[in-house]
């Protein structure tokens, strides 16, 4: 399945009556936009601190992605 610009179509969504189809870079670049909007939006807030978010990242990272060791 692609869409006439030759992206592959993750999800096709009915909006007002119409199918749109939602290709898997639109689809990760909407998850971007919301990701990034909803940090700051708890920085500004002090929800959270962005040293710490970038901790955590980096505790994730350390934990998800092991080089030549397999998952636990």
């Amino acid at each position: 399945m692609s869409d006439s610009a030759g992206g592959k179509v993750a999800i096709k969504m009915v909006v007002d009556g119409q199918v749109r189809e939602i290709t898997f870079e639109q689809l990760a670049l909407s998850n971007n936009l919301a990701q990034e909007a909803l940090v700051r939006l708890l920085v500004r807030k002090k929800l959270i601190d962005p040293n710490d978010l970038v901790d955590e990242i980096n505790a994730v990272q350390k934990e998800r992605y092991r080089v030549g060791e397999p998952p636990k």
